[in-house]
């Protein structure tokens, strides 16, 4: 059964900035390996309008233009082949709730280029009946990865983990279910040859096992960086009435709703996880891919 998407990216968060891990370790052994569901054709199909919708083009545009490297009326932005899901490392995987896949789905990407070879991935949720892009990131990871970790172990499944901004593919090796990576950090983290899921789950509870809900770090506000609640709630309110977020210049979606670079402190809520800010993931994603 597919798994629906979460109306706002925001739902995919901890309360306050950082993703919900679910309480309660279990036995490694109790942990199914089995892969996250995927978004159906139709889901992608929908996904894709969404993101070459006139409306969608026209912040696209906008978002281009934004430091001047491109006039807005020259960007003539088109969108690339097909959405792909994105999965994130899965907070019910970490703390070892029974049955849970290794990662979750988040929303899926389109990758968008414009006409002097600026790349961005549009994120697109399904909200209500509809589905609508909420977020443009700086360059194409999404679809990069899918594309890589298809090739490297073909039917395993892509995903992200956010805090170290590690891309890894994750499936079965020679009857084992191992976690291969992607890109460096995804090496510096369970080295060249990739890690058993079971050596990788250890990996991942020992360094956010301590954020869980109720823990000492989330009430101590750090989680995701951010000040306290009304602090934070606060600056995301000056970013938008600024039309920009962290310093990056935002868009507004066709909706009227935020859909500003992913920098965004108001509707960054899928790149929120254990302890991640979101301005740390846009840093991040400039660095070189390796």
């Amino acid at each position: 059964m597919t798994r629906h998407l979460p109306r706002h990216l925001g739902r995919a968060a901890l309360a306050g900035s950082a993703a919900t891990l679910l309480l309660g370790l279990v036995a490694p052994s109790a942990v199914a390996d089995s892969g996250p569901a995927a978004p159906s054709a139709a889901s992608r199909a929908a996904a894709h309008r969404a993101a070459e919708a006139p409306g969608t083009l026209d912040t696209l545009s906008r978002f281009f233009a934004r430091e001047g490297a491109v006039s807005r009326a020259a960007a003539d932005p088109r969108v690339e082949g097909k959405a792909v899901p994105v999965y994130y490392l899965s907070p019910a995987f970490v703390a070892g709730e029974k049955g849970a896949p290794v990662a979750r789905l988040e929303f899926l990407a389109s990758k968008a280029v414009s006409s002097d070879g600026q790349e961005a991935s549009l994120w697109t949720v399904e909200r209500g009946r509809s589905w609508q892009v909420v977020n443009i990131a700086t360059g194409d990871d999404e679809t990069h990865y899918a594309r890589v970790g298809a090739r490297k172990l073909p039917g395993g499944t892509v995903f992200h983990e956010p805090q170290i901004n590690a891309w890894y593919v994750q499936g079965d090796v020679r009857g084992h279910a191992r976690v291969l990576p992607l890109d460096k950090d995804a090496r510096r983290a369970v080295g060249a040859d990739g890690a058993s899921l079971d050596a990788y789950r250890e990996r991942v509870h020992e360094a956010y096992g301590d954020k869980l809900p109720g823990s000492a770090y989330e009430k101590s506000g750090k989680a995701g960086g951010y000040e306290e609640k009304a602090g934070r709630e606060e600056k995301a309110g000056r970013a938008e009435k600024a039309g920009r977020a962290d310093g990056h210049e935002g868009a507004s979606a066709p909706s009227g709703e935020p859909m500003a670079a992913a920098s965004s402190v108001a509707g960054a809520g899928a790149l929120l996880a254990l302890g991640l800010s979101a301005a740390a993931v846009l840093r991040r994603r400039r660095r070189q891919r390796g």
